[in-house]
């Protein structure tokens, strides 16, 4: 946060914090980029931090895995207070309800070994192992398992948050419904959740993992085989069973993903039928569970920015059961990544195929809006060396203009954790139809907007203000 370690802000966070100096950090300090990268918040009550923000007129964000896109977890501005919530990583599971009790400061990959250690339980929610708990459960929680069994925050029975008043509550369907109701989808807008209640599967005894790579000439085969992709991916009765996404880069086309069930129902499918015949592609039996989310594919693109901080930017786009691209489109879209000058040479375009059981909740069931999907579009550009040039942030934007001429408003129905600073109306774009509702339960319970980033939820009557965001370009 922004004030000195003199300051009586200081005093009151290092109170909140049993007086253990090590627990804080201020820019003003020596190795403060350091320093705030480390816990200090070592099981505190975070109550007590956020009363010192309130008194000290100080706004209020969570960090867990700090894999924000545009670091939201840090406030997104200077001067917030980041409450880190590392050591939150409490776990138990409830062997007569299989209900797992999960803390906000647990990995993915923490979950995926306790879950299977506890009894072979498993859950849906993505698989890049250093993200963390708390804002991936509550922006969707996307992954492997979703068209089968939902989004992470659709498997949400229970929570306990702290809201702008310090108070603690437990946020259900019973009690608390509009908390609860927030919290799965815009959490970051309304408290700091501390601890979930979740329900959990039996972990699946077999699964296929397939991989095919293509290394294709000229940009109408490209476009061939993505509207192969695509129209078996849009089939009306397509078996949940079947998890996709293509990856297009410089030189190559990746169709990869997951069958959970035989590798004979796998071959049922056809995927390979409809592929060219010169590639005879990658077909695994996995029957280890932590293996089954250990080797997800979403994998091979995150890989490439891993756990290291470094420059990139992205946007996304997401296509709608009943709006997908036309023909024509995509043929114009494979021309324009065939020529146009990128900027660098570290790019890709991830399209995710999503549907299934996240889509049977209707839009208002939760914060969370995009029950209506069929894909997700992201496009990456990276730079190793530096900032990324503004011919790279073009490029990308490019996409999606090209994209949006024929398939109007698949820019505006955007997952929340494909967070973009320079989004325009951010909100309605996150949260669509059920901004409303979120503005005034904002409104409720957090009418001074204590919780706050650049594109998160505004109070009712205050739906305008907006923080700036600097393009570091």
């Amino acid at each position: 946060m922004g004030n000195a370690p003199s300051s009586p802000a200081h005093a009151c966070l290092l109170s909140a914090v049993g007086n253990d100096s090590s627990l804080l950090a201020f820019p003003s300090q020596p190795f403060y980029e350091s320093n705030a990268a480390n816990p200090y918040n070592l099981n505190w009550p975070v109550a007590g931090i956020v009363k010192c923000a309130v008194e000290y007129d100080h706004k209020v964000q969570a960090k867990s895995g700090g894999r924000s896109y545009a670091n939201f977890g840090l406030g997104g501005v200077n001067g917030e207070v980041a409450i880190d919530m590392k050591h939150f990583r409490q776990f138990s599971l409830d062997n007569s309800t299989y209900m797992a009790t999960i803390g906000p400061g647990l990995q993915l990959s923490d979950v995926t070994q306790k879950l299977n250690d506890a009894g072979g339980r498993a859950m849906p929610y993505g698989a890049v192992p250093e993200i963390g708990v708390g804002g991936h459960f509550t922006i969707g929680g996307l992954g492997t398992y979703s068209r089968l069994w939902g989004s992470a925050l659709d498997n949400i029975e229970e929570a306990e948050v702290v809201l702008a008043n310090s108070s603690i509550v437990r946020a259900s369907k019973e009690s608390y419904s509009d908390v609860f109701f927030a919290i799965r989808g815009a959490a970051a807008s309304f408290g700091i959740v501390t601890e979930f209640k979740v329900r959990t599967y039996p972990s699946l005894s077999q699964t296929v993992q397939y991989k095919y790579e293509f290394s294709i000439g000229s940009s109408t085969e490209r476009a061939n085989l993505y509207m192969a992709w695509q129209d078996l991916c849009s089939q009306k009765n397509l078996t949940r069973k079947f998890d996709t996404r293509m990856i297009v880069s410089e030189d190559t086309m990746i169709i990869l993903g997951q069958f959970h069930g035989s590798k004979e129902e796998y071959e049922q499918l056809g995927l390979e039928k409809r592929l060219p015949a010169s590639n005879a592609g990658s077909v695994i039996v996995l029957t280890d569970p932590l293996a089954m989310l250990g080797h997800d594919v979403e994998k091979l693109a995150t890989g490439i920015v891993g756990g290291v901080p470094l420059s990139f930017y992205e946007k996304s786009l997401s296509f709608e059961t009943d709006k997908l691209p036309p023909n024509s489109t995509v043929q114009e879209l494979f021309n324009y990544l065939d020529t146009a000058d990128k900027g660098t040479p570290t790019w890709f375009v991830v399209i995710s195929i999503a549907g299934g059981a996240t889509n049977d909740l209707p839009i208002d069931a939760t914060a969370y809006a995009q029950r209506n999907v069929m894909f997700y579009v992201e496009s990456f550009g990276v730079n190793l060396l530096g900032r990324v040039s503004q011919t790279t942030v073009d490029f990308l934007d490019g996409i999606n203009k090209l994209v949006t001429k024929t398939v109007p408003g698949a820019d505006r129905n955007v997952y929340p954790g494909f967070v973009d600073p320079f989004l325009p109306n951010a909100q309605e774009a996150y949260w669509g139809p059920n901004l409303r509702k979120l503005q005034e339960i904002k409104a409720a319970i957090d009418p001074n907007d204590v919780f706050h980033n650049p594109q998160s939820v505004r109070p009712a009557g205050k739906e305008t203000v907006r923080s700036q965001v600097d393009r570091p370009l």
